[in-house]
């Protein structure tokens, strides 16, 4: 069995965005030479989250407001956990986005549903943050 490990780095210039990283694990499915297995997708970071959905900037919108409306960043103060950040809000939109995905691979391709993509997701940007993709199989 073949294993391939590559972190991808991502800086965000605002508090919350959303990436569409497809391109990007493609091409590290590429470089793994791998045909047949697993492509592990996940963020390296507890306040960032990796998921898959549909590239559609209007559902995209509607995941900003209904996760702002779930978990409201402001008033910071709300949150116990702000005593020395401001940044709960980040840790409870990531609890529900998820941490990571994994995708099968097929014939040497992520093996999608329709209209599948995978996505980072910032919730407390303007910093440096990474994603691990690793990837098994054969």
């Amino acid at each position: 069995m073949k294993s391939y490990r590559k972190e991808l780095w991502f800086d965000i210039p605002s508090r919350r965005g959303f990436v569409n990283i497809t391109p990007d694990v493609r091409q590290c499915l590429s470089e793994s030479g791998i045909k047949e297995g697993l492509a592990l997708v996940n963020a390296m970071h507890i306040t960032a989250s990796v998921f898959i959905n549909d590239d559609e900037s209007g559902l995209h919108h509607d995941m900003e407001v209904w996760l702002e409306k779930l978990v409201p960043e402001k008033p910071h103060n709300q949150y116990r956990h702000n005593t020395y950040e401001d940044n709960a809000d980040a840790h409870l939109k990531r609890s529900v986005m998820g941490r990571e995905v994994v995708v099968a691979i097929t014939n040497g391709e992520l093996d999608f549903g329709p209209w599948e993509q995978i996505f980072y997701g910032e919730f407390d940007g303007k910093r440096r943050k990474r994603v691990l993709v690793k990837i098994v199989g054969e």
